[in-house]
């Protein structure tokens, strides 16, 4: 016999996770107790927000489902954030949260909130277990819906008495859910046509997003790419999907993204759209994009297809699946037909490229945002994950540096969520230990998490934390300067902390850089620490703005530029 607490840490383990984030209270005492005993680890952050952010940032470097704790009523609702952002973008997670006892539950009872309604919009799925036999099978169910399908967080609520209850332990072996049957195969027939339309495309383009590093088709993408010589474009979460430094490699297109991907979906004549939702930061206004261009989707979610773009040939299937039939047909096609003019369109998007590359003054002797980010690509060699806050650091991550494989950029995309980068390095950290972990910052957002530094000290993850200090919440204050007549209403941060001093406090190291000369050095000077974080506070122009930019309304061909 087995108390129900003991029974979910055995059916964690059964479901080979290693690692747990969360926060212990009242009603989660008994399942604390159990975890005291446990081989898996266990990693306290100082606010559940900041503990969901860790096991997604987790998740999002490893490939495997996130998991974390939170206890009821405040502990629960800190979460929240964490779960929506995890919605937003596809992220595989389980969330326990604590629960009163079943027979206090709609009493208004001390740290009672009902987190299954308050969740439900933002879910995949969620259970409350009433009975303490469900809760082996529950946690194997919660765990096939959070990986498989389209991925996202399932909310298992644990109330105090259902895991005092005791019974025997029974593990299934399988999972059968009535109803829950994601299509993984695409329709044979729909893979062909979309060949057909590719092949007489004078001007195509691959449009990739994150679904293709969730269901790990990078290289059946690459091999597709090569052998139909198609130019690829990428949503913002899709980078490292496709190699940044691939010739096919156009770049990421939409508000911020690069002039030649953005021209290259205005004037298309198809496009194969894979594992994207279409947002609306990567169309702009949705009848200026591709206007004259077929589209073929591949998506492993029915809904995502056709909901804000019209498709013309729909392929439901996982991304990875579809691309491995496709290519066991594409022999069968003639991949020379057009060839000059795809020529020409590949010259045409060169030009694009060389004539509007992302760029900024290189020749201004104040430290510039983009020149940090491109000496961090510099001195990792490309190599690093790369975790962001949220805002115009966030954008400048996305441009300068190069991505080269799948799960090394880990970013709130839908959500856009500020004092995410910061806990979701340390998980990413803690999962992929060999690797370095960055966290591209704004002095604005990394406060938001700030108490995070005690987790990352305490349990000596040396994440490095590269702060674009311009006194500013630098995006408010750009549209506040572009489209409200400078009225900087309420963005200026002239009263931050001393982040050196700060980070010493905390026990980590803490690098000032006040010269341009001084930017490589410092980055070098950090990767020596191996067992605590650094934060580096770089004191950048405080005007600088993020180009392109596709103003709100304006479609992705409407870019304003960097003014020269």
């Amino acid at each position: 016999m087995m108390t129900g607490a003991q029974i979910l840490i055995e059916s964690l383990k059964r479901e080979g996770v290693d690692l747990i984030f969360g926060y212990p209270g009242g009603v989660l005492l008994g399942v604390y107790d159990t975890i005291y005993d446990s081989d898996i680890t266990h990693i306290l952050p100082r606010r559940e927000q900041g503990g969901i952010h860790a096991a997604e940032g987790y998740a999002r470097a490893t490939g495997k489902v996130g998991v974390c704790f939170g206890t009821s009523g405040p502990g629960a609702t800190n979460l929240v954030t964490g779960i929506a952002n995890a919605h937003m973008d596809s992220i595989p997670m389980v969330v326990f949260t604590g629960q009163v006892a079943t027979s206090l539950i709609g009493g208004d009872a001390f740290q009672e909130a009902d987190i299954i309604g308050i969740t439900r919009p933002i879910v995949k799925h969620s259970y409350m277990l009433t009975d303490v036999n469900e809760t082996a099978g529950v946690i194997k169910e919660a765990f096939h819906i959070a990986r498989t399908g389209r991925p996202g967080p399932v909310v298992i609520d644990l109330p105090k008495d259902i895991m005092a209850a005791k019974t025997k332990f029974e593990w299934p072996e399988k999972v059968s859910l009535t109803g829950y049957n994601p299509t993984v195969k695409g329709h044979l027939g729909q893979i062909k046509k979309m060949l057909r339309m590719l092949e007489s495309a004078k001007k195509p383009v691959i449009y990739m997003g994150g679904g293709v590093v969730l269901s790990e088709a990078s290289e059946e993408l690459v091999k597709f790419s090569e052998i139909t010589n198609v130019p690829v474009v990428s949503s913002f979460l899709g980078l490292g999907g496709f190699p940044g430094t691939h010739d096919n490699f156009i770049g990421w297109l939409g508000m911020h993204g690069n002039y030649a991907s953005n021209m290259a979906v205005s004037d298309p004549d198809f496009i194969l759209a894979i594992g994207t939702r279409f947002s609306d930061r990567s169309t702009g206004r949705l009848d200026g994009f591709a206007p004259n261009a077929k589209i073929a989707h591949i998506d492993v979610d029915p809904a995502s297809i056709s909901k804000n773009v019209q498709i013309e040939v729909p392929i439901v299937g996982d991304c990875k699946a579809v691309l491995k039939q496709a290519l066991g047909e594409i022999d069968k096609f003639n991949w020379d037909k057009n060839l000059a003019a795809r020529k020409e369109w590949r010259e045409v998007i060169r030009a694009w490229d060389k004539e509007h590359p992302f760029d900024y003054d290189r020749t201004a002797d104040v430290i510039k945002p983009q020149y940090v980010v491109e000496s961090i690509y510099k001195v990792t060699e490309g190599d690093a994950i790369i975790c962001t806050e949220v805002g115009q650091n966030q954008m400048w991550a996305g441009q300068f540096y190069k991505f080269k494989r799948p799960h090394q950029f880990i970013s709130s995309g839908g959500l856009g969520t500020m004092g995410y980068g910061f806990p979701a390095a340390i998980g990413a950290k803690l999962g992929c230990p060999d690797k370095e972990v960055f966290d591209i910052a704004g002095d604005g957002s990394i406060l938001m998490n700030i108490q995070e530094l005690t987790t990352a000290v305490q349990n000596k993850v040396a994440v490095k934390v590269a702060i674009l200090n311009n006194r500013y919440l630098g995006m408010i204050r750009q549209w506040q300067n572009m489209f409200f007549n400078d009225r900087f209403s309420h963005c200026n941060l002239e009263c931050q902390p001393d982040f050196v001093k700060l980070a010493e406090a905390f026990g980590a190291v803490g690098m000032r850089i006040d010269r341009k000369e001084d930017v490589e050095a410092a980055i070098r000077e950090s990767l020596k620490v191996k067992d605590r974080p650094v934060f580096m506070d770089f004191t950048v122009d405080r005007n600088e703005n993020v180009f392109p930019m596709i103003p709100a309304g304006a479609s992705v061909s409407e870019m304003l530029l960097m003014k020269k």
